[in-house]
């Protein structure tokens, strides 16, 4: 088992910033708490560390109760979205610190500070400074750091937030092989949705305090369980259910919006019975994918994305009358703004 959130409530003042949350991480898994700003997700990860303590509730750690437990018995490595390495402190010593102040063994520490360095790719980078390193080798050294006493668990507040778009992906990959390595249980949160499908086992979507949905990747996308995870995981057309397009398809149901992904609109150059005519208002080049601006005829606006053989073989140009029709659309009661 590795842990056990167990109907944890958290309040600041009137603001409920996490809600009766049940949650079980399985051992050796890499989780991501995903959702938008103040849906819970950084609390819910310090009450995990014990940096904050629960109103209500328990959490479990590797089967123990650790809900009233310090930071230091609980056996967390934590990493911050902003490194807090020592400055006046080498990569070497930096890592090292956590062991020294355990006390452990100097033979030890040599030697798990320079396995460290390896498994963080910074062999040679050793007697630097932080200051001497870019943003992506600070937060491999803050990694090694967490990693060097040897947690049960590993959490990572926004691990990434401050790095540049191109660091941000090689180092989630990077992070992902880490773990395939040492398989620590390990937690991060993000608001980036593409961050958590690419890097996680399982994605806990939060929203307003509580979780919305935990599910692999592809389960979250392919089978959102409410309208807000829809709508937070990945682009989506969300049209009233009155839309020519549904009209048109046959498509029906009694809730007032329905959810369409880009990818899910098919677009013909001639009308078969069940499409809608629309117009082609703008053409956005992506490289390999091409996304259209469409425009029913009641006015609705579409967004549309091919692939680029698809395009070619169209051979569409702006103002274009095309015929569309959903290949899969959904709708929930509830629609969270």
């Amino acid at each position: 088992m590795g842990i056990v959130v167990d109907n944890v409530s958290k309040q600041f003042g009137s603001f409920k910033a996490v809600d009766q949350v049940s949650l079980e991480i399985k051992s050796g898994s890499l989780v991501a708490l995903l959702g938008p700003s103040g849906s819970g997700k950084s609390t819910l990860l310090r009450l995990i560390a014990g940096l904050e303590m629960p109103d209500s509730g328990r959490i479990l750690l590797t089967g123990k109760d650790a809900t009233y437990q310090s930071v230091q018995e609980r056996n967390i490595g934590f990493v911050f979205q902003h490194y807090a390495l020592f400055k006046h402190l080498t990569v070497r010593q930096n890592i090292a610190f956590g062991l020294e102040i355990r006390k452990a063994p100097a033979k030890k520490i040599k030697g798990r500070v320079e396995q460290l360095l390896e498994l963080v790719q910074l062999s040679g980078l050793g007697d630097r400074y932080p200051s001497q390193l870019s943003g992506g080798q600070r937060q491999r050294v803050a990694l090694a750091r967490a990693l060097a006493v040897e947690p049960e668990v590993l959490l990572l507040d926004e691990p990434f937030g401050a790095l540049d778009a191109k660091v941000r992906k090689d180092l989630r990959a990077w992070l992902r092989r880490l773990h395939d390595e040492v398989h620590v249980t390990t937690v991060f949160v993000t608001h980036d949705q593409e961050e958590a499908m690419e890097v996680s086992d399982e994605v806990v979507v939060m929203n307003q305090g509580r979780v919305e949905q935990v599910g692999t990747p592809a389960a979250i996308y392919d089978n959102p369980a409410t309208a807000f995870v829809m709508s937070f995981i990945g682009p989506v057309n969300v049209l009233p259910n009155t839309a020519n397009i549904f009209q048109r398809s046959g498509f029906e149901t009694s809730h007032p919006q329905v959810f369409l992904r880009p990818q899910d609109v098919i677009i013909e150059k001639t009308p078969n019975g069940a499409t809608a005519p629309a117009k082609v208002s703008r053409l956005i080049h992506l490289g390999w994918e091409i996304q259209l601006e469409l425009t029913l005829d009641d006015g609705q606006v579409v967004t549309a994305n091919l692939t680029r053989d698809r395009y070619n073989e169209l051979q569409l140009e702006p103002q274009q009358r095309v015929f569309v029709k959903p290949k899969d659309a959904k709708s929930f009661p509830v629609y969270y703004s």
